[in-house]
């Protein structure tokens, strides 16, 4: 079992290849992103009008864009693609076939 602040989040098998997917972990949501079997979980709260769809966005290459306002943020990083800002980046780590996740609340300061 992983600790160090790590969570269980799902099964590696529960995710689909470039798709986002909802998580609610200690009262944070989280969107989570399956590239090439590697797992990236950002904020799942878009800082335009703080809307919870980024898990819903479009995927393309490595950038997620917010279904709402078409922003787009870095999987790897949470950074946006152009401007200052971005969406807070969660570390996760596989472990066979269990996804664990590291989240923390974070002040909404954009």
């Amino acid at each position: 079992m992983i600790n160090n602040g790590f969570k269980y989040l799902c099964e590696l098998g529960e995710l689909t290849e470039n798709k986002g997917k909802r998580f609610e972990i200690d009262d944070v949501d989280v969107a989570v992103f399956k590239i090439n079997d590697k797992v990236f979980a950002l904020s799942n709260i878009c800082p335009h009008q703080l809307q919870p769809k980024i898990y819903n966005g479009f995927l393309e290459d490595d950038i997620i864009y917010c279904p709402i306002h078409s922003w787009g943020f870095n999987v790897r990083t949470g950074k946006k693609t152009n401007g200052s800002g971005g969406l807070k980046s969660y570390e996760t780590k596989i472990d066979g076939n269990k996804v664990y996740v590291k989240v923390f609340k974070q002040n909404l300061n954009w």
